[in-house]
């Protein structure tokens, strides 16, 4: 992912983008990027982002160390032929 480093920002801007970090319970760098995205007027409205999400998790569920997870229904048909 491309990074981006902001030097010199004015003093006041720092405090009020701390500020609304804190109060979304996000860190600087994704209160960065979110208001970022509303600047650009880039961001998806989240029906239709979480809607793109789950048929990613759909397509290809993987675990949290990576791995692609196995098919449940599969999982429980070897379980039950035991």
């Amino acid at each position: 992912m491309p990074m981006l480093q902001i030097r010199h920002i004015p003093e006041h801007l720092h405090r009020q983008l701390k500020s609304r970090a804190c109060r979304d319970h996000r860190s600087l760098s994704q209160e960065a990027v979110v208001l970022l995205e509303k600047g650009l007027a880039v961001t998806e409205d989240p029906m239709t982002r979480r809607k793109r999400l789950l048929r990613v998790i759909e397509e290809k569920p993987v675990a949290a160390d990576g791995k692609v997870l196995p098919d449940p229904v599969q999982l429980i048909r070897e379980d039950r032929s035991r």
